[in-house]
């Protein structure tokens, strides 16, 4: 079993920057992947960006350049450096990690990020 502990999330202002974090214990080998989704209001949980097996960072196009993923140090787990926040990135944000193998996956208990003015 994984569990996934998240935090860093809250309220800012359009143009504002949070930091989300991620860390993960239990039964994590090397190679797994881990990724930050997101969930809005009446819409499908869709991915935000990951860091895979190999190391190579994906990101989805709505946030290229404005945001960054990154793994925690001498720890398993990953930030989510967010800049320039919009109101569209209003959502709850969850944390994925998958071992080397594949599924199952697990998930962290979301963390909500509300961008308003």
């Amino acid at each position: 079993q994984v569990q996934l502990v998240e935090s860093g999330g809250g309220s800012v202002q359009p143009g504002g920057s949070l930091r989300l974090s991620c860390v993960a214990s239990g039964s994590v080998f090397s190679g797994y992947s881990m990724g930050w989704y997101r969930q809005a209001p009446g819409k499908q949980r869709e991915l935000v960006a990951e860091i895979t097996g190999i190391g190579r960072s994906n990101y989805a196009d709505s946030i290229q350049g404005r945001f960054t993923i990154s793994k925690v140090n001498a720890k398993t787990g990953i930030y989510l450096q967010m800049n320039s926040l919009k109101p569209e990135d209003t959502a709850v944000y969850y944390c994925k990690l998958r071992n080397r193998w594949g599924p199952p996956d697990y998930w962290g208990q979301g963390t909500q990020v509300t961008v308003s003015s």
